[in-house]
């Protein structure tokens, strides 16, 4: 596993395009950590999305090097889990406003998964919801590096956070 501070290491949102691709192709899971930014990822994580992802290596004629791995998000978000659905306040889910995430997926050949989400964030330590967010994350983490996740079982979710157990094979 490889976890990548862009923040850290591209302080001046100077991308080492060739160094991100290399990272992508020695990895068969590639996950956005992010908070949710109006309804989006963070300023240089989509910068990376543009320069990284370019035409002839993840998309396009010849292309194909994300082909067949799984791509999700990690994010926290303001508001309530409540609030993102239809009868919500952001009148949308979770998932339905990180579409954009799902088509890039697509186009590149990466298998999506939906967002693992983090909700309220604001008041998660003192409502403490971190630590049993923290055991979940982990639970997906090591069902993911040890191929028992089921994939096919979370095209129809929100987010892998409902009933996570239905979703990991010997849990």
């Amino acid at each position: 596993m490889t976890l990548v501070d862009l923040y850290a290491e591209y302080p001046a949102f100077e991308i080492n395009v060739d160094r991100e691709q290399a990272r992508l192709l020695s990895h068969e899971v590639i996950c956005f950590m992010h908070p949710l930014y109006w309804y989006s990822t963070t300023a240089i994580l989509k910068e990376w999305q543009d320069l990284v992802l370019e035409h002839g290596f993840a998309y396009g004629v010849g292309a194909g090097a994300l082909h067949g791995k799984l791509f999700f998000s990690a994010l926290t978000a303001g508001g309530p889990e409540a609030a993102y659905g239809a009868a919500g306040y952001n009148h949308f889910t979770i998932r339905e406003l990180l579409c954009l995430l799902e088509q890039m997926a697509r186009l590149c050949g990466m298998a999506y998964l939906p967002p693992f989400a983090l909700f309220g964030v604001r008041s998660a330590v003192e409502r403490g919801r971190v630590p049993g967010h923290v055991d979940d994350w982990m639970r997906v983490l090591v069902a993911l590096r040890e191929d028992r996740f089921d994939v096919a079982a979370t095209r129809s979710r929100s987010t892998l956070n409902a009933d996570l157990a239905t979703l990991i094979r010997g849990a």
